[in-house]
């Protein structure tokens, strides 16, 4: 996609919210529990679609972590996750946690929620509805309308086979029942607490801070015709970067469908030390 596509907007500039058709995806997995379960439901995935090279994406970034102190009174938890894209770098600062399978993810939800163009900072609640991202009006009102559903049970275990690698083990039950289409389970290494002074660009003289920053996504299985209540297991193994803190990382668990939809997620610490 040509850069003149990329906008950068400001608070309330083309703010809006839209649903992708859910009629397909939504038959994919159904929760297998009672209304109740169903009504209380797990975390809202809020995915923030972010830059250091865009001047307005700062002001989402402090949206964002003053959703994950728990500022807002939300009737949901939430599971937050960073993408920073990398398309703002030809403007003089490379962003140093951007990266092109950022861009490619945030470029499938534009088709999928059939958008004109792709933009900074913004937000992708539940792979089905969006916001600019320092909108915190919008934000608040998107999880609030969000489908929920049960947050899987898994169990992890956290190995390192090698200084520069991390193998994750879940083990546990979706809770969600997947039919004959599936769903993929995704699993996101992500970073808090990150300070970078900006040297140029649009943020130039200015110190950033950014909190759930993925770093790493891997797919763990790909699953169909399966009970919420069977038991599965999977490894996926993430290459580490210089300077990796596990006190400072954190790990989300999500079943996606091949559209983006979320039908169920869950957030889970790694050990201060590994």
């Amino acid at each position: 996609m040509a850069p003149r596509l990329f906008s950068c907007f400001g608070r309330g500039g083309g703010s809006t919210t839209s649903s992708s058709d859910p009629k397909h995806d939504d038959k994919a997995a159904t929760a297998d529990l009672s209304a109740e379960e169903q009504r209380r439901g797990g975390p809202v995935v809020v995915e923030l679609f972010s830059s250091q090279g865009c001047g307005t994406s700062p002001e989402a970034e402090l949206l964002f972590s003053r959703l994950g102190r728990g500022d807002f009174n939300l009737d949901a938890p939430v599971v937050l996750l960073a993408f920073h894209v990398d398309y703002w770098d030809y403007t003089g600062w490379k962003d140093p946690f951007g990266s092109s399978q950022w861009t490619v993810r945030q470029k499938a939800y534009v088709e999928a929620l059939n958008l004109d163009t792709m933009f900074t900072p913004q937000i992708v609640v539940q792979g089905r509805a969006h916001c600019v991202g320092n909108d915190d009006e919008a934000l608040i009102s998107c999880i609030a309308s969000a489908p929920r559903f049960p947050a899987p049970s898994f169990q992890a275990t956290f190995e390192k086979p090698s200084p520069d690698s991390l193998q994750v083990t879940l083990t546990g039950a979706l809770r969600t029942k997947v039919d004959h289409e599936g769903l993929n389970i995704m699993v996101a290494l992500y970073e808090s607490g990150l300070v970078t002074s900006c040297a140029a660009g649009a943020n130039k003289d200015r110190v950033l801070a950014n909190e759930y920053v993925v770093r790493r996504l891997e797919k763990m299985s790909s699953v169909k015709d399966i009970s919420a209540k069977k038991t599965i297991s999977g490894t996926v193994n993430f290459s580490l970067w210089e300077g990796f803190n596990s006190a400072k990382c954190g790990v989300a668990v999500f079943l996606e469908s091949s559209s983006h939809q979320i039908f169920g997620s869950q957030s889970l610490q790694l050990p201060d030390k590994l």
